[in-house]
């Protein structure tokens, strides 16, 4: 069964939260600013906080930026998830994973089906590791940015959770780069 282990230290990341959105502004950014809530009460740094458009190439842009910043360890997205024709979140982030994260998607579907039933199929979460960054994309609700955070982030990205978590592999992630160097 996973649990804290409290004789473990708590090792703070350091994160960017990204808004997609054509309609929001910063001050009307509730998700966004759930996960800052969310993340900072953790104890993490928040790196940034961005709103860009549902432009597949402006996300991808922000994202690389992101991606290339070695003071970044994980980035949150909120917004674009869906099925209308602006929703382009996914479309822009996968292409950048070198490695998709496939249990996050039905992790989060199953959290999400205990709160709002077969509604959950309607959000295509996805994430993976691009780089040394981790990279969640998440619905554009409040709601569903707690669930994922409450049930998923908060112990992934917490070094005491146990058995396992995402810090404590977080200096191998490059492996295979400094293999082939050497």
């Amino acid at each position: 069964m996973s649990r804290i282990d409290e004789s473990r230290p708590f090792l703070p990341l350091t994160i960017a939260v990204l808004t997609v959105s054509d309609t929001r502004s910063l001050d009307e950014d509730k998700s966004g600013a759930t996960l800052e809530k969310l993340l900072t009460g953790a104890g993490h740094k928040l790196a940034a906080r961005a709103i860009v458009t549902d432009d597949k190439e402006v996300i991808a842009a922000k994202l690389r930026g992101f991606i290339a910043d070695p003071k970044i360890d994980v980035v949150i997205t909120t917004g674009g998830t869906g099925f209308t024709g602006r929703d382009v979140t996914p479309e822009a982030a996968e292409p950048l994973f070198d490695k998709r994260m496939e249990g996050f998607s039905t992790i989060f579907h199953q959290i999400s089906f205990s709160k709002i039933g077969t509604s959950t199929i309607q959000s295509r979460a996805t994430a993976g590791l691009a780089g040394n960054t981790f990279i969640f994309v998440l619905p554009g609700s409040p709601g569903a940015c707690r669930d994922a955070w409450e049930g998923i982030l908060a112990s992934q990205l917490d070094y005491r959770h146990r058995p396992c978590n995402f810090v404590e592999i977080m200096p191998r992630l490059d492996e295979h780069l400094r293999r082939k160097a050497g």
